[in-house]
């Protein structure tokens, strides 16, 4: 509460949003179906695809400035506006949906903001860089994330399985289908990409591995794998505001659901009719009578 409020150091400023409504307005709709999937350069998607992309690129900035408007009034209250766009923050997965009342207990004082991006301790709380005084404290609960490239690096002794597992700083990790990497076929990585629905997302990538490993389906060449790889590694830095390593496939998880289904002989469109495959959020339901074919 007031009398005891929790302090929350920010090192690095994101899109924290109460809920997907806009001005009323469910912006889920532009971003997370296959219209907003129109309105973005994608991985192999041809000479149409990328040239329809072009074509409606000022309507993105329209919807992210629209979205921006909204959501940057009870931000700049408390200077947390980022300083990359709306759309940069929810194609890379930076933006986050705020815990219930986030904002009412920022209003009335139950939470603190400290912005820095340096802190240290000492017996009686923490010293944030450009505060004069202590910030005193009984807890302190570390919320830094994790380095998942690293994570992956671990699981070998190896130096040079690690150096081709995760590979240059300067690229993505190169995961075909964001689970097998071409040289080490024999090693599955689920869940190391970002969505904005993961644990849907896993579920499906454990079925194309189930399947995959039951025989019903042949992995592509190295080189055909390794190209892939190449196609998202481009997407990721074409919009990732120059954060591409944590690999984020949120705005495209249609498209990359689409690819999964395909290895699998499954029809990966899962909606009735055209408006609703278009306009509508996929979800977790539109999978579950999802069947792979034995091959």
């Amino acid at each position: 509460g007031t009398e005891k409020p929790c302090t929350m150091v920010v090192r690095t400023k994101q899109w924290v949003l109460p809920d997907f409504y806009a001005w009323g307005v469910d912006i889920s709709n532009f971003y997370l179906t296959r219209f907003g999937e129109l309105l973005i350069h994608k991985p192999a998607e041809g000479f149409l695809l990328s040239l329809l992309a072009t074509i409606l690129t000022p309507l993105k900035l329209m919807l992210s400035k629209f979205a921006e408007s909204y959501y940057s009034i009870t931000m700049k209250k408390h200077d947390m506006v980022p300083d990359h766009s709306f759309f940069e923050g929810i194609v890379g997965c930076w933006v986050e949906l705020a815990p219930k009342d986030h904002y009412k207990n920022l209003e009335e004082g139950s939470i603190l903001i400290k912005k820095s991006k340096t802190f240290s301790f000492c017996k009686e709380g923490v010293f944030v860089e450009g505060e004069s005084t202590l910030v005193e404290s009984d807890i302190v609960i570390f919320g830094t994330g994790f380095n998942g490239d690293q994570n992956i690096k671990s699981m070998f002794t190896s130096n040079y399985f690690q150096s081709i597992l995760i590979g240059s700083t300067s690229m993505t990790v190169s995961l075909y289908r964001d689970c097998v990497h071409p040289k080490i076929p024999q090693l599955a990585v689920i869940g190391y990409s970002e969505s904005y629905a993961n644990l849907h997302t896993s579920e499906l990538r454990a079925k194309w591995l189930a399947h995959f490993m039951d025989g019903g389906f042949r992995l592509p060449s190295v080189k055909a794998m390794h190209r892939d790889v190449l196609e998202w590694e481009k997407f990721m830095k074409r919009y990732s505001h120059g954060e591409f390593r944590a690999s984020c496939i949120g705005l495209l998880n249609n498209w990359y659901k689409d690819n999964l289904c395909r290895d699998m002989g499954c029809n990966p469109r899962r909606k009735n009719g055209i408006f609703a495959e278009l306009f509508e959020v996929y979800g977790p339901n539109d999978y579950i009578d999802l069947h792979p074919k034995q091959g």
